[in-house]
This record gives C-alpha cells, structure tokens and sequence, in this order.
C-alpha cells in the first residue's frame, strides 16, 4: 500500500513539473506594467503620474508588440492676482501596436506599424503614423543583441493650436490637420549587464519632407525580484520642425517601477 502510494506521489510530481515546464514552454504573452509617481508639497507644489503597459504575442509565424503609455504633470504656480493655483503643464498619451511576420531567415521579419500620439503641451498636438517594412538582428550575442528596422508610411499630424506656423500662401496652420509619406527607421539595443541589470537603447527616426522626428529612450534596469524591477530612463524628443514658440528637442528623466505578468 506504501509503496503504491509512493508511486503515485512521484507520478503525480512528475507529471506536475512537466506541466509546468510545457506551461512555460508554451507561454505565448509576456505582458510588463510600469507606474511612477511624484507628489511634493510646502514651497513647491508639484505632482506627476507616469505610467504605462507593454504585451508581446508569440505566435509560430507572428512575433507582435502592444504599447500604451501617458504622464500627467500638475504644477502649483501663482497667478496674476497673486494667488496660488494648480495648472496642467504636461500631458501626453501614446498607444501603438506592431505586427511582425517572421521570414525563414534568423532573426528578420517583415511589419506592420501604427501609432497615435496625443500632446496637449508637445510640438503637435496629435500624431499619426502607419508604416510597413523589413527587420534584421545586425547583432546577436548571448548577453545582447541590436535589432534594426526600415521602411517607408504614412503620417498625420495636427498643429497646436497655439502654433505661429504658416503655410506656403502665409495661412496659419494653428489647429489644422496635414499628411505626408514618410520615411521610418528604428534601431534596438539591449544589453544584460548582470542577472541582475539590463540595459537598452532605443532611437527611432521619422523622416518627411515638413519635419523629420527623432525618439531616444536610454534605460537601465535593475531586478527587485523575480517579477519587480526598477527603470531609470532618459527620453529624447527632436522634431527639426517646429513653431517658434515651441522647443525643437523635449527631455523627460523617469525612475518607475516594471512589473512582469
């Protein structure tokens, strides 16, 4: 009877830990959360929200990527009366979805791209892009590895508001809306330092004949735990083009914390 028992107890643990490691195998999301906030009070009154989520989708023949971010920034200044009042002085969302079919060759694909942007203090005021095209590993070490892809799309974009900018006939262009072809390029580094520390690059470039837009996101991540890391990030934003009473190039410095599903 004891020995029976004892069968079926290391039956029942094998079959367990081959389910799971089959689970694991076939694990088709990989889904990460980051959220970062701060909040002062007394002489500076300030508050920022940043957040954001990203999912992957592994499929036999499709590798896709979703993404959806925003900040929110909230300041204390005082007004022309002199009393002290709150006021929104960033705020931004994005949302973005990429599709990528894998070629028969290792590490190269072809994609599809889109994204929208909404910036109530940016250069635009909203940004659309769709865009198709090919991607390669150009590097590809065990503890890193460099992704590049290129291609051409479309983008549509609205102008602020507020924009000085005019058209070719000297109309301005405050609230209205444009398209273009556009060229795309995008390059994607990342580095595992430690068990315990990554790293990552990425520079992303939109290139059209009224504005040319360049991303840089420089990461560090550090492991908590098993699932909770910590991100110290440097954002770049360039546009070539903007109205004179904006700034061509925005900078954002970020520590949050990254969650893994």
């Amino acid at each position: 009877m004891k020995l029976k028992l004892l069968s079926l107890c290391v039956i029942a643990a094998t079959s367990t830990q081959s389910f799971a490691k089959e689970a694991k195998e076939k694990k088709t999301w990989d889904v990460t959360s980051e959220v970062g906030a701060i909040v002062t009070s007394g002489n500076t009154s300030t508050t920022t929200l940043k957040g954001g989520i990203k999912a992957k989708h592994h499929l036999e023949n499709w590798n896709n990527e979703y993404k959806l971010s925003g900040i929110y920034k909230e300041d204390e200044i005082e007004n022309d009366a002199g009393e002290r009042e709150k006021e929104r002085t960033n705020e931004k969302y994005s949302v973005s979805a990429q599709a990528n079919y894998k070629l028969n060759e290792d590490h190269s694909h072809l994609f599809v791209y889109g994204s929208y942007d909404s910036d109530y203090f940016g250069a635009y005021r909203n940004e659309a892009v769709l865009s198709v095209g090919y991607g390669l590993r150009l590097l590809n070490r065990d503890n890193m590895y460099l992704n590049a892809e290129v291609g051409p799309g479309i983008k549509r974009f609205e102008h602020q508001e507020s924009s000085s900018e005019l058209d070719e006939n000297g109309l301005s262009l405050a609230g209205e809306t444009e398209n273009e072809a556009i060229g795309v390029a995008k390059l994607d580094y990342n580095w595992q330092i430690s068990d315990n520390a990554r790293f990552t690059q990425l520079v992303a470039v939109e290139y059209g004949d009224s504005n040319t837009k360049t991303v840089s996101e420089s990461a560090l991540l550090t492991k908590i735990n098993g699932s909770l890391q910590m991100k110290f990030a440097y954002n770049i934003t360039h546009n070539s083009e903007v109205s004179e009473e904006k700034e061509n190039t925005d900078t954002e410095t970020s520590l949050t914390l990254v969650y893994s599903f």
